[in-house]
């Protein structure tokens, strides 16, 4: 009976760990150019899908200051701004699938340097995990794809 638990114990253990390991984890992808072209591309790229920039969380700028305040100088990037956006169609999309979704929105692109790594620039986004119904997957699906489109016409 023992062995029996512990055998039964393994495999929540390995079932748990499955599912974390199944989570999306960031995607993040490097390119060439100045931060401020390559901004400028994730934002035209989101104008030629007919979408709107709707917030800049400046990342790099508050975590200076606060690092300041906090007697941490060490400065970790060279420019890092969070570009968040939204898309009514499949925002619509989402929740109607699953009215929980709403925790998806809005999508958000990172742009980035490092302090130690100046030359490339990186750009970041976290892929919605695939939750609920087929019909809400699917939907968080086409979010996904909509974030790679963009950081993929951004590398460009």
């Amino acid at each position: 009976m023992n062995q029996f638990r512990q055998w039964c114990c393994a495999c929540a253990l390995f079932a748990v760990f499955s599912a974390v390991a199944a989570e999306p984890a960031a995607q993040v992808q490097s390119t060439k150019g100045s931060f401020a072209d390559v901004k400028e591309r994730v934002v035209m790229a989101l104008e030629n899908r007919g979408l709107v920039l709707s917030y800049t969380a400046h990342v790099g700028e508050m975590l200076d200051r606060t690092g300041r305040d906090m007697g941490r100088t060490q400065r970790i990037y060279g420019n890092a701004e969070v570009l968040e956006f939204c898309s009514a169609a499949l925002s619509r999309g989402t929740m109607e699938a699953d009215p929980h979704n709403i925790v998806f929105c809005p999508y958000a692109i990172a742009v980035y340097r490092l302090t130690h790594a100046p030359g490339p620039v990186y750009l970041s986004y976290r892929p919605p995990r695939k939750t609920g119904s087929d019909q809400s997957a699917q939907a968080l699906l086409a979010v996904e794809k909509l974030l790679a489109d963009v950081v993929a016409e951004a590398r460009q």
